[in-house]
């Protein structure tokens, strides 16, 4: 992969993956400029690309703000269009924001992609919500989509706006539905981004883990290293363009058995089964792991990263910052 002199642009870029793809994206050379709101609930942080910060350009700014992406988009090389509103349970309580963040401001962004910078190779962060619960395992991209929360509608309208540009206008773009992304820099404050974050901040603060149901449902978890290659190749493939390709693992788990990993590699700390919240069981997807052969034939991708180290590695790096991530505002 050839990054080195490219002008990149990362929305969402001071987020869990944005942060995490900008550092490699420095390692490999290349020019990167990050767009984050910095809105609190959304997971950016300064911190996180704090090891690179006189080598990223920082631009504090919002991707529903359609005069800001016009001009942050021109002169790009990538656009690794990672911002979101992420919480499912936050769609369903406030359904407008995750609506114009989602979907509209997609639309915007490509807009302004066609008009000032038509030549640009988009990677577009998608999720795995809009299978809904599967009707078969593992999921593969024929499954049928079927979202059950406002968070996966408003997602697959953005996954298909970026076909559709690539499709009629050229814009080249590559979807990549993630699954359980974790690692360092991740949200760990609350359950937005993900319920390992939660986790991860109890299992270190003394707090038990609370795992919702019987603690049979199965997901697979993919380490953040691991998401940021997959993001790179979908870049730097031409035969990637207009595709949709799952991200997954070789070793799904169910969470009850994930919650006793992470106590047993913390050294401490302790889970309980405990009933699901009304608000969270009615979205609840059951068990889920993807097939994820299409991009390891088409790309090569491959997770290298096992749970357990991934989980190691975590827990170190929360271990050495957790105080600045716990009190993030």
């Amino acid at each position: 992969m050839h990054f080195s002199d490219s002008k990149t642009l990362i929305t969402g870029g001071l987020g869990f993956i944005g942060s995490n793809l900008a550092i490699r994206l420095v390692e490999l050379g290349a020019e990167v400029t990050l767009v984050d709101s910095l809105i609190p609930e959304y997971g950016g942080n300064l911190l996180n690309v704090e090891s690179v910060k006189d080598r990223v350009r920082i631009n504090i700014s919002d991707v529903r703000d359609e005069h800001a992406m016009k001009y942050l988009v021109q002169g790009q090389d990538y656009l690794f269009n990672l911002a979101g509103q992420t919480s499912h349970l936050d769609s369903m309580l406030n359904p407008y924001p995750d609506l114009e963040i989602n979907a509209r401001a997609q639309l915007s962004i490509l807009e302004a992609c066609r008009h000032h910078n038509p030549g640009i190779k988009i990677v577009f962060a998608s999720t795995r919500q809009m299978y809904g619960a599967p009707r078969y395992l593992p999921v593969d991209e024929q499954h049928p989509l079927a979202p059950i929360d406002v968070n996966g509608i408003n997602k697959m309208a953005g996954e298909w706006y970026h076909l559709v540009y690539n499709n009629v206008y050229g814009i080249r773009a590559t979807v990549l539905r993630l699954t359980n992304t974790y690692g360092p820099r991740m949200r760990v404050k609350d359950a937005r981004q993900t319920f390992l974050g939660i986790w991860i901040r109890n299992i270190l603060t003394d707090r038990p883990v609370l795992v919702y149901g019987d603690g049979n449902q199965i997901r697979d978890f993919n380490y953040v290293d691991d998401v940021v290659e997959a993001l790179l190749l979908c870049a730097a493939s031409e035969t990637a363009n207009g595709e949709i390709f799952n991200l997954g693992a070789d070793d799904p788990t169910d969470l009850k058995t994930t919650a006793g990993l992470l106590v047993q590699l913390a050294g401490s700390g302790s889970f309980q089964l405990v009933p699901f919240p009304p608000d969270r069981k009615s979205i609840d997807i059951g068990d889920y792991y993807a097939d994820f052969s299409k991009i390891r034939k088409a790309l090569g991708w491959q997770p290298s990263v096992p749970l357990g180290e991934g989980l190691r590695r975590t827990l170190a790096y929360y271990r050495a910052n957790g105080a600045y991530y716990w009190g993030e505002s």
